[in-house]
């Protein structure tokens, strides 16, 4: 196991994680890679102008990505606050700073019945009213077109693991264009692979957003946004260093530096190399379950619900050892604390190796052996 938590977290008495849940937030996100944080390093003591950098970085973001613009924002939960805002306010000063009352505005998001998300509350800091579609018996198109009114200020379509609609990206972009509608795109948490960048734009989105953190290795506080040029504009003046909805959302100058230099390597570095070192790991893994009666041992690679290939034991009906819960909550409380899945299919136990390091995967294998092998 590596160990190169810093000085202030060892002081602090802070146990150390392998992290075999994926890139998520309460782990503390993915490990960024080192040209990161030397990029916030150096830009640490430069003083700039805020308003000159986020433009500067927003057209480096629109390359990467193919739309007409781009913006650093706060994660991608910070991404969608500011979709919101820029939907029902656009770049009036006077509006900006009316939210989240919206009097006046067009201030309603559609969302369909399947996309709804706990983080659909950020929408709702910037002040819209969220209406739902999707669950009647017409055809969804004829229930899309029949949502949006004069009150619509766009359409939400989420991309992540267990949701879904049977409209694609590009039909709903279709009908909402119909009637000027923009329609604003999460994909927090589809990079990789990588051609998710420019995939949502090409496809008709007018504004996305990804997190800066999880698979491109930046901080984990910053977040992706890009799309149409004018709404981009309209989410700049919505956020800091103004006094919008978006200043609590603040970005600095150290984030946007690095975030820079993790969009810079994931473009450019080798995703297969990285995810044949995934495979590889869950091979490791799997072989913990190998040869247990009531266990099925699989590693699921190329599942839209999985991020990258993952190792996933499945407790069958002839199981009698301890429950995927217990056995979770026994690596969390080891003396290494392991920090693993469950129960996202069925009755299983996963590990993601994404946020793994090398090493970790034959500590992780040898104390999942330990918790199968046990009689209680």
């Amino acid at each position: 196991m590596t160990s190169d938590n810093s000085n202030i977290f060892d002081d602090l008495g802070l146990n150390p994680v392998i992290n075999g849940r994926s890139w998520v937030t309460i782990l503390g996100g993915s490990r960024m890679v080192p040209e990161v944080s030397q990029a916030m390093y150096e830009a640490a003591d430069r003083f700039i102008d805020f308003n000159e950098l986020n433009k500067l970085a927003g057209e480096r973001i629109a390359q990467y990505t193919g739309a007409e613009s781009g913006l650093v924002v706060s994660g991608a939960s910070g991404g969608l606050l500011m979709q919101a805002a820029a939907c029902m306010a656009g770049s009036d000063p006077d509006l900006i700073m009316q939210l989240p009352d919206t009097t006046g505005m067009k201030d309603e998001i559609l969302i369909h019945n399947k996309h709804r998300f706990g983080y659909e509350v950020c929408y709702r800091t910037a002040g819209a009213n969220l209406k739902e579609w999707g669950a009647g018996d017409k055809p969804l198109t004829e229930q899309l077109r029949s949502a949006i009114d004069d009150q619509t200020a766009a359409v939400a379509y989420v991309f992540g693991p267990w949701l879904s609609c049977e409209l694609s990206l590009q039909e709903v972009v279709a009908i909402a264009h119909e009637r000027d509608v923009p329609v604003l795109v999460d994909g927090a948490a589809m990079l990789p692979p990588a051609e998710n960048l420019r995939r949502y734009i090409v496809e008709g989105a007018d504004m996305v957003t990804f997190s800066g953190g999880k698979g491109v290795r930046g901080p984990q506080s910053t977040g992706i946004l890009a799309g149409r040029a004018d709404l981009i504009e309209a989410a700049r003046l919505n956020m800091s260093p103004y006094a919008g909805v978006g200043r609590a959302s603040k970005v600095a100058k150290e984030e946007i530096a690095g975030l820079l230099a993790a969009l810079e390597r994931f473009v450019s570095m080798d995703h297969e190399e990285e995810w044949a070192t995934w495979r590889q790991w869950s091979e490791t893994i799997v072989d913990a379950g190998k040869d247990i009666i009531g266990l099925k041992s699989v590693i699921e690679d190329g599942d839209p619900n999985r991020q990258g290939p993952t190792a996933v034991f499945y407790f069958e009906e002839n199981w009698d050892g301890p429950s995927s819960s217990v056995i979770q909550q026994r690596l969390a409380a080891g003396s290494i604390s392991i920090h693993v899945g469950t129960g996202s299919y069925a009755d299983e136990l996963y590990v993601s190796p994404v946020a793994l390091e090398p090493g970790e995967a034959v500590i992780v294998a040898e104390a999942l052996r330990a918790e199968f092998s046990s009689n209680n």
